[in-house]
């Protein structure tokens, strides 16, 4: 299968920026439990503009890494593994499968309390981390296979953001939302146009996250919006989306994203932590990622081909899917960030960190082990 320069310059960075964001992880547990805890977790939370700085990277830098996903999904969706709707059917049913099992496990434990909402915490997959980890299994990996976790995982994303833009969106003010729109279509005209330039649509994407900041949608759907208003021509190298895609990604992967895990994974650990280990919403996110994920996108995947609405690459089976299923269970980023718009109280939201991390890091070891043992097999069987 012939890989384009940009996705192979995405995997790239992806497997690398997955290795520095379990770097960063383990960097900010071990700050915020050491000599320097206090002044630590407190740094994130210094005032800037009457807002803490966590503040400010939750809904404002991570409207960036919003940006590289509605550039990516755009991508896929025209001239990528989406544009082809068979090839397109198999990962978007996995996807859909990964969001549902997962999220009525977690319903199963905490419908009608007041936990509920945490609902899509379990539904996310964090790309980095699964790339990252896939890419420790080096060329014994078929390129499908990793083809088959982006797009799911990109789709997986989309769900995430429509999750967000939908559930989790409170105290709508419509003359901020109507004039965040309003930029929108004018971004989307100036695209007809064809004005290529990407400055008017950076500078009036800023203004868009302003009122959409404001309006009570969550500001990161801003990012979305904007992908999809720059011009995509053909999709080459000349393209103004390809351009800024190709720049956007070595930034997000080791500035943007390692500072999000490092102001999001600052959690002081103490012998109450394992109290985390005993809630119906914790527990619900164990399960959700644990099993839910694997479960979910192996068994859509399975009846999208036996119903013959996808179909399975030549040199992937379904053990291979089921390996991939499980690092689909690496939550993390789109995790955590879900869990912060879920949940006010800040001991939910540090116990639905500690079982993200934990689970997470569980998952990426399964998926890593098995996928390990049935590639070196193949391996065998082929020789």
């Amino acid at each position: 299968m012939r890989i384009s320069k940009l996705f192979s310059n995405f995997l790239e960075s992806e497997k690398a920026g997955g290795l520095m964001l379990l770097g960063c992880t383990l960097l900010s547990l071990l700050l915020a439990n050491s000599y320097f805890s206090a002044d630590y977790v407190n740094l994130w939370h210094t005032q800037i503009g009457n807002h803490p700085i966590e503040y400010w990277i939750n809904d404002g830098l991570m409207t960036i890494f919003f940006l590289l996903i509605g550039l990516e999904l755009e991508r896929e969706v025209y001239i990528g593994e989406l544009s082809n709707l068979k090839n397109a059917l198999l990962p978007v049913s996995a996807a859909i499968g990964g969001m549902l099992v997962p999220a009525g496990l977690y319903l199963m434990l905490n419908y009608g309390t007041d936990t509920q909402s945490g609902a899509g915490i379990p539904m996310a997959t964090d790309i980095a981390f699964a790339l990252g980890i896939l890419s420790l299994l080096g060329n014994k990996v078929p390129t499908s296979l990793k083809v088959f976790l982006t797009a799911l995982a990109v789709i997986d994303d989309l769900g995430a953001i429509l999750i967000i833009a939908i559930f989790y969106t409170k105290n709508l003010i419509w003359s901020n939302l109507l004039i965040a729109l309003g930029i929108f279509v004018f971004l989307l005209v100036l695209n007809r146009l064809k004005v290529r330039n990407l400055i008017p649509y950076l500078v009036c994407g800023v203004f868009m996250w302003y009122f959409m900041l404001n309006s009570g949608v969550h500001a990161t759907i801003t990012g979305v919006l904007l992908a999809f208003a720059i011009p995509f021509g053909n999709g080459d190298e000349k393209s103004t989306s390809y351009l800024l895609q190709n720049w956007l990604h070595k930034p997000i992967a080791f500035i943007i994203l390692p500072i999000f895990a490092l102001a999001n994974t600052a959690i002081a650990l103490g012998s109450e932590s394992l109290s985390a280990f005993e809630h119906p919403y914790t527990i619900g996110i164990a399960l959700g990622l644990l099993v839910g994920k694997p479960v979910g996108i192996w068994l859509f995947s399975y009846l999208s081909v036996k119903l013959k609405i996808g179909e399975l690459p030549e040199d992937l089976n379904w053990k291979t899917i089921l390996g991939v299923s499980f690092l689909g269970g690496i939550g993390f980023t789109m995790s955590i960030f879900i869990a912060l718009l879920a949940f006010s109280d800040i001991e939910h939201i540090n116990n639905s960190k500690i079982m993200i991390l934990v689970s997470s890091l569980v998952a990426g070891l399964i998926g890593l082990l098995y996928l390990r043992s049935i590639l070196k097999e193949e391996a065998i069987d082929t020789d």
